[in-house]
């Protein structure tokens, strides 16, 4: 740390949280990214499915979709080095319980501009074709969180960017704004003219430590399983929509797949207004991890039958956290959202990688 007094302090080095702090560089802000693990994006930003969102997941909410597609070639172009392309993505609509039709799925990505077509015949034979209504080709891409976290260090180092990792924020104060902070050299307040919390899943358990009402949020404990695909289909993946079905996609960082399941893949949930609930990540640390990837695949490989030829490797565990509103209609806003309470205090979350775009928005 090179100052006792910052334009910025950021809670948390996430994706959102590093990308925040050069954005604000660019500006000239000094910036201080204050960090709880010894390197960045090791929490959600690295424990998740990796996926670059087209639009496609989105069948329900249009603005969510479009939004997507607004953002998707440009986090691409920002991003290219740490994004991977070369598979094939395929969606399938569910004949029974999908919330989406196959017609309505292809006439919705038509209106918001998402490229689809009827997936090629060798590709349907794949699928149990009396539960699956249609495929279709789509183009959605991953990306390599190892990568990604290489460059968002490197662009912080290059900005000026003052990072301190293994340093837990502890409460934020006003009159004057400050942080005050455990590192690895003891307690330390740091005073700032902004103070953004983005520390996703613990946003409220810093806000009750600075006494101010939690924001109405819903945390799971998710398993993320990784598994290694037969050979021939090591460039496939496949999303089935719409309702309680699977997804799998390439994971670039472990040259894994993931596989995640809409019933099987959060473990335990619950909301955390109380004053006293411990911290999501708690919650998760004393969790027993208890895979549910023979669930996984026995229900996945009703549709897909190949699937059950594909061996487990590991499970990456998380907590997922949303806003209540995601639950209702399945969109993902971000949350943006100023502290009245602690002036110069903003919350902010985003529910997929691309969300970073809107966040530039809102910040402008």
């Amino acid at each position: 740390m090179s100052k006792v007094f910052y334009d910025a302090i950021i809670i948390g080095g996430g994706f959102f949280g590093s990308s925040l702090a050069l954005k604000l560089a660019q500006k000239n802000k000094s910036v201080l990214v204050l960090e709880q693990e010894p390197e960045l994006l090791q929490r959600a930003s690295l424990n998740n499915q990796a996926r670059v969102h087209g639009g496609y997941h989105y069948p329900r909410h249009f603005l969510t979709a479009v939004r997507s597609r607004i953002n998707f070639p440009r986090f691409v172009e920002d991003y290219r080095d740490c994004v991977v392309d070369d598979f094939e993505k395929y969606y399938a609509i569910s004949r029974l319980f999908s919330k989406t039709t196959a017609g309505q799925f292809e006439h919705f990505m038509n209106r918001v501009g998402a490229p689809v077509e009827k997936a090629p015949a060798a590709i349907k034979r794949l699928f149990n074709s009396d539960l699956i209504e249609q495929v279709f080709s789509v183009r959605e891409y991953a990306f390599d969180a190892v990568k990604l976290k290489r460059k968002m260090r490197d662009d912080l180092q290059s900005r000026g960017v003052d990072v301190i990792y293994s340093a837990k924020a502890l409460s934020v104060q006003t009159n004057p704004l400050k942080v005050n902070w455990q590192g690895s050299g003891g307690a330390f307040t740091t005073s700032a003219t902004q103070v953004f919390n983005c520390t996703y899943s613990g946003i409220n358990h810093l806000l009750k430590a600075s006494g101010v009402p939690a924001i109405p949020l819903k945390h799971e404990i998710t398993e993320m399983a990784l598994i290694e695909m037969p050979e021939e289909f090591r460039r496939f993946s496949v999303t089935v929509m719409c309702g309680p079905f699977f997804s799998l996609m390439p994971f670039p960082s472990k040259n894994l797949h993931t596989l995640s399941h809409v019933r099987y893949t959060p473990h335990a949930a619950w909301t955390d207004e109380s004053a006293t609930a411990p911290s999501p990540y708690e919650m998760l640390d004393r969790y027993e991890k208890r895979s549910h990837f023979q669930k996984m695949v026995r229900d996945s490989s009703r549709y897909l039958p190949f699937l059950k030829n594909v061996k487990y490797a590991e499970s990456l565990w998380e907590v997922k956290t949303l806003l209540a509103l995601s639950e209702v209609n399945d969109c993902r806003p971000i949350l943006y959202q100023k502290i009245p309470l602690i002036p110069g205090l903003t919350c902010i979350m985003g529910g997929k990688i691309d969300n970073i775009y809107d966040v530039y928005e809102a910040l402008d």
